[in-house]
């Protein structure tokens, strides 16, 4: 693609091939059954002092648009300055020449619908034999993008992504008593969606168990381990997020308490960002044009590094980590994660449960936030008794600083798993769902608060 862009402005434009499907069932009735296709792209210009942006759908516009934003930018333009070469967020632009297709031939965008819905309609069986669910929820989801990115310091790229999952989500009841939970298959290709019907139904039969024989739990501080997938959303939502660094740009106080050297945790404890990792996070290149990066956050217990954008890398000195993100042409990028994950120790889920002798063991959970504090919303969880799992209990929230818990962990297992909420994503400043992947191994926390 060939654009004209103005000489004393950054100029960059975003282009983006999509297709996708959605097909949704809900106790038999198909709610939706939709495909959608589009290209598009977003412009943005930067004369030095404010940014500029426009959005179509009409590939033939781009070149007008540019045009047209080049007359609102503000004249003079600090690109004219002769020392603008030494401004820190222009020499964080890309320019980067590549191209990176690796789904070709493999596009979900080639697998027809009908196959698409004979699969997810296999999986109604097993939900409605069971007789305790009352009310359940398929839903089928793709989407395979190929983007394109031109910047006017010379950059030219294309890659591609594409992921492809599905959903169970089931709420049961007896008599007065109910439980919900969900099971969601996340993979890169259709045809890896197959083979995880007898996972479900073993999830099926725990939970029934669950809802016939879980306790309310007798709050306290407890030593509590946690499942690969509770351990992901941790480390996502209680520190990841924190890890942006755009929240810290003209916050004293936060620049102060995330200070990089900082000791956070034991000399086990490593969490690790990366967009190279193939899942659902996967992004070869950001979208301001950067190579994905392997961002080391906490490394040996030590506050080591966070995710930047150009401009937040410019203004706190630091390198970019090709984490500007946008989920869509219609949304300017922003600091977004792409694959976060806590990585493996030494230990074994065996040896942290066996030299728990009481405690909670969390094996799922609804949903996470935090920043400095932190809540955790559990499913599934279990007490440990004398070195063993015990009783099924219901527990309302964990909650906690993320700092003290993060140098409360005494246990990290070797049994890193990789997920994502394939049906969902990560929210930000209006952007949902962005697709991310997150995970880690089982660990132990010494002392969490449990309500």
């Amino acid at each position: 693609m060939q654009y004209t862009f103005p000489e004393d402005l950054y100029t960059d434009v975003r282009v983006e091939h999509l297709f996708s499907t959605q097909i949704v069932y809900t106790l038999r009735t198909l709610d939706e059954c939709k495909v959608r296709q589009y290209s598009a792209a977003f412009i943005r210009l930067f004369d030095g002092d404010r940014w500029y942006y426009a959005s179509t759908s009409d590939l033939n516009a781009v070149q007008a648009e540019i045009d047209a934003l080049a007359k609102l930018a503000r004249k003079p333009s600090r690109f004219q300055d002769p020392q603008l070469q030494d401004m820190k967020i222009h020499q964080n632009f890309s320019s980067h020449k590549e191209t990176k297709l690796i789904f070709t031939g493999h596009q979900v965008s080639d697998v027809p619908l009908e196959d698409k819905a004979a699969f997810l309609e296999t999986l109604i069986p097993l939900v409605e034999q069971n007789e305790y669910i009352k009310l359940w929820r398929l839903i089928y989801v793709d989407a395979y993008k190929k983007k394109e990115f031109y910047n006017s310091k010379g950059a030219a790229l294309t890659w591609n992504v594409q992921r492809a999952g599905y959903g169970v989500s089931f709420q049961m009841a007896d008599g007065d008593k109910q439980f919900r939970e969900s099971f969601q298959v996340g993979k890169t290709r259709f045809e890896e969606l197959g083979g995880h019907e007898d996972e479900l139904a073993a999830l099926l039969t725990e939970c029934q168990s669950f809802l016939l024989d879980s306790e309310a739990v007798d709050p306290g501080l407890y030593p509590v381990v946690l499942a690969p997938m509770v351990t992901g959303v941790f480390t996502h939502e209680c520190f990841g997020h924190k890890s942006e660094a755009d929240f810290m740009i003209g916050d004293e106080a936060t620049k102060k308490e995330w200070v990089l050297g900082k000791k956070v945790g034991p000399e086990e404890l490593t969490i690790v960002e990366s967009g190279q990792i193939p899942g659902m996070g996967y992004v070869p290149f950001d979208d301001e044009g950067n190579p994905a990066t392997v961002t080391y956050l906490i490394k040996n217990g030590i506050l080591t590094g966070r995710l930047h954008n150009a401009a937040s890398a410019a203004d706190l000195g630091e390198a970019v980590t090709g984490n500007a993100r946008a989920i869509n042409f219609e949304y300017e990028p922003i600091v977004r994660m792409t694959t976060t994950y806590l990585d493996n120790g030494t230990k074994s889920f065996d040896q942290l449960i066996a030299e728990t002798q009481k405690g909670i063991y969390v094996k799922s959970i609804s949903h996470g936030s935090g920043m400095s504090t932190f809540t955790l919303a559990p499913l599934r969880a279990y007490t440990i008794k004398e070195g063993k799992i015990d009783k099924p209990v219901r527990i309302s929230v964990i909650s906690g600083n993320v700092f003290e818990s993060l140098s409360c962990i005494d246990g990290i297992a070797n049994d890193r798993e990789i997920t994502a909420f394939v049906t969902g994503g990560c929210g930000k400043m209006g952007q949902y769902p962005l697709p991310v992947g997150f995970g880690g191994p089982h660990i132990r926390v010494r002392d969490m608060q449990i309500q």
